[in-house]
């Protein structure tokens, strides 16, 4: 007996290491422990849910971590799954199996109030919905309970499948969350240029009128920190946000979003170059105050953020502007050429379906007119245009072609084809002058009216006739002014041969003006000198006359004296005239017997040298006649007649000499 009580015991003893040894666990550290609960006698089964939260048969809440733990044999299942690891600059999600349902418009699982996934006991207790979750994983390792939550990552599903529909659905959750991009963070580079679009996808939905969800928040300034840029769904929702997409836009940066909860499109930023503005038309906002004024009649003008043409534009830069709530429509405000020329078009391409306007001249002409109009907006007023015309290029189609037109349809009518090509500068003059109150009206401002040359029609010559009859009046008119010009230059490059001669004869010049001075200054000093010796020379001559004058009176007076000894004055003078009357006979050569001869009073002939002789002694012989100087008549007479005799004797020498 006491041998087979021996055995026994040992059996029992056996039998209880066995099943110690049987309850011990290891596990390691880079995995955990899901221990499973095949009965309770006092708790039972799980009446609701998957977790047992209060001992009940089933998956329990908690985990194992590494080392030895023991649990009964037979009563617990542990299945060893490991650790779920999320890579740096990854995503994970998360499924809860168990917990609240969710709401009917709820498409994510709220994440309000719990703040670990790794303790399931604490989140079915708070009332943690079941469901794809709002709030995702982070870089780390985490030892989440994979029976109730399942984590789904770009690299590996954690997950202990409970059948084959279950495994389905996580991995059809899987691929959905891959094609959005989802495991990877919206990165948005600043050289990139695009901005984020977000669109929601859980929350309240929009009014019938909203086409997009305003910004969260009374303050927009300050939107960003009710949400951290949408990284933080529970707190959008919660601040009044609403599904679909939103009007706050991501910039630059990196953000963790649930794609799931919101996905993220990337659109270009709104760029408005140098020279242009930028009017917004928006979609979204509320009611503004009309700013337009009284007398603009053609639509509401709004302050930013309201519904409406914004009576602000864009001024040049780079815009983070969400395109889905409204549009920004480019105005050039540098000049805008519109060209009315088949095939040709400014840099805008506004013009690109205009063409010459057709024209009737005065002289029945019908030619085709082309145009250049130059116009300019002013910044602060293209809001104004495009609340009238929606663009610029229906304003040039609708309003400025036909009243283009018009006007130079009006101008051709009242001018022949002549003026119109001569008169071009004074038409091009009035026609800038008189179409700027049009633009004007427009809100534009007209800077110059170009005029092209008219053409004809093809097959009509008539207008190149013309014109080649003016090209040959130009010509002639340029070929007399080509004359003109090559006279002027003759003249001008003698006047250079000139003043080159000159310039080179210039040292010859300068010597002749210094031998000129010189000869001016020494014939100054010969005059001096002249003036000096006429003065000495008139002092000499006074003198001598002095002197000449003392002996002449003194030989006048012996004289008077000779000659009162010779018989008086009158005796003297007959003397004299005979010697000179001799002299005179001897050098002209005269005959002594006169070929002429003079009668007396009694018809008798004589001789001259006999009257004058005769003379001589009648005027000797008279008695007292000497001595009173006085002649008598019959002396005087012939004295006369000798004088007279001999002055004709002289001339008719003289001509034949």
């Amino acid at each position: 007996m006491p041998g087979i009580l021996a055995i026994v015991v040992a059996v029992i003893g056996l039998l209880v290491l066995l099943i110690i040894l049987l309850g011990i666990r290891y596990i390691p550290n880079n995995r955990i422990g899901i221990v499973e609960k095949r009965w309770s006698f006092s708790k039972g089964s799980v009446k609701s849910g998957l977790i047992a939260l209060n001992g009940e048969a089933g998956y329990q809440p908690r985990v194992l971590r590494g080392g030895l733990h023991y649990l009964l044999p037979l009563q617990y299942n542990v299945h060893v799954m490991p650790l779920v690891t999320i890579a740096q600059g990854k995503i994970g999600y998360i499924f809860a199996r168990d917990g609240k349902p969710l709401e009917p418009t709820q498409v994510l699982a709220s994440n309000a109030i719990v703040s670990d996934f790794q303790d399931a006991e604490a989140f079915l207790k708070k009332a943690g919905q079941r469901g794809p979750q709002r709030r995702i994983l982070r870089e780390g390792t985490y030892a989440i309970n994979l029976v109730q939550f399942v984590v789904i990552t770009e690299e590996h599903v954690y997950s202990l499948p409970l059948s084959k529909e279950d495994a389905a659905t996580i991995h059809q959750m899987a691929t959905f969350i891959a094609e959005r991009g989802g495991f990877r963070p919206v990165v948005i580079k600043d050289t990139d240029d695009l901005v984020g679009i977000v669109t929601v996808h859980d929350g309240t939905s929009l009014a019938q009128d909203d086409i997009i969800a305003p910004i969260v928040g009374d303050d927009p300034a300050q939107a960003y920190t009710y949400h951290n840029k949408f990284q933080d769904p529970d707190r959008f929702l919660q601040a009044g946000g609403y599904r679909g997409r939103q009007l706050q836009v991501l910039v630059e940066g990196t953000y963790y979003i649930n794609r799931v909860f919101a996905t993220v499109e990337m659109i270009p930023k709104t760029i408005i170059e140098v020279g242009n503005v930028g009017v917004v038309v928006s979609y979204t906002g509320g009611a503004g105050v009309d700013l337009s004024g009284v007398e603009y009649r053609h639509g509401e003008m709004v302050e930013k953020n309201k519904r409406g043409v914004w009576n602000m534009p864009l001024l040049p830069g780079k815009y983070a502007f969400n395109t889905y709530a409204g549009k920004v429509i480019t105005v050039p405000t540098t000049n805008i050429i519109l060209k009315w020329i088949r095939n040709e078009t400014g840099a805008h391409h506004f013009d690109e379906n205009l063409t010459e306007v057709s024209l009737i001249t005065k002289d029945a002409f019908e030619p085709s007119l082309p145009l250049s109009v130059v116009i300019h907006i002013d910044y602060q007023k293209a809001p104004l245009v495009i609340q009238r015309f929606g663009d610029i290029k229906k304003l040039v189609e609708q309003t400025l072609d036909p009243m283009v037109s018009a006007y130079f349809k009006n101008v051709g009518q009242t001018r022949t084809l002549i003026q119109l090509l001569q008169e071009r500068s004074i038409i091009q003059q009035i026609a800038s002058q008189e179409m700027k109150d049009k633009f004007a009206h427009y809100n534009l401002e007209l800077e110059e009216v170009l005029i092209g040359t008219p053409a004809s029609a093809p097959g009509d010559t008539q207008i190149e006739t013309i014109l080649m009859q003016l090209r040959s009046r130009q010509v002639a008119a340029e070929q007399v002014e080509t004359y003109d010009r090559q006279q002027q230059a003759a003249v001008k490059e003698r006047e250079l041969k000139e003043a080159q001669s000159r310039a080179q004869m210039q040292t010859n010049i300068t010597e002749s003006e210094l031998s000129i001075t010189v000869l001016g200054n020494q014939g100054k000093a010969e005059f001096q000198r002249s003036l000096q010796q006429a003065a000495q020379i008139r002092a000499l001559a006074m003198a001598e006359a002095e002197k000449v004058a003392r002996i002449g009176i003194a030989q006048a007076l012996a004289t008077e004296e000779q000659v009162r000894a010779y018989g008086g004055p009158q005796f003297q003078v007959t003397q004299t005239v005979l010697s000179r009357f001799a002299e005179a006979i001897q050098q002209a050569g005269v005959d002594v017997v006169p070929r002429i001869m003079i009668g007396g009073k009694d018809g008798s002939n004589g001789s001259i040298m006999e009257a004058l002789m005769a003379m001589l002694l009648s005027e000797r012989l008279s008695s007292g006649a000497v001595d009173q100087g006085q002649r008598s008549p019959e002396a005087a007479a012939m004295l006369a007649q000798i004088r007279q005799s001999l002055q004709n004797k002289s001339e008719t020498g003289n001509k034949k000499n």
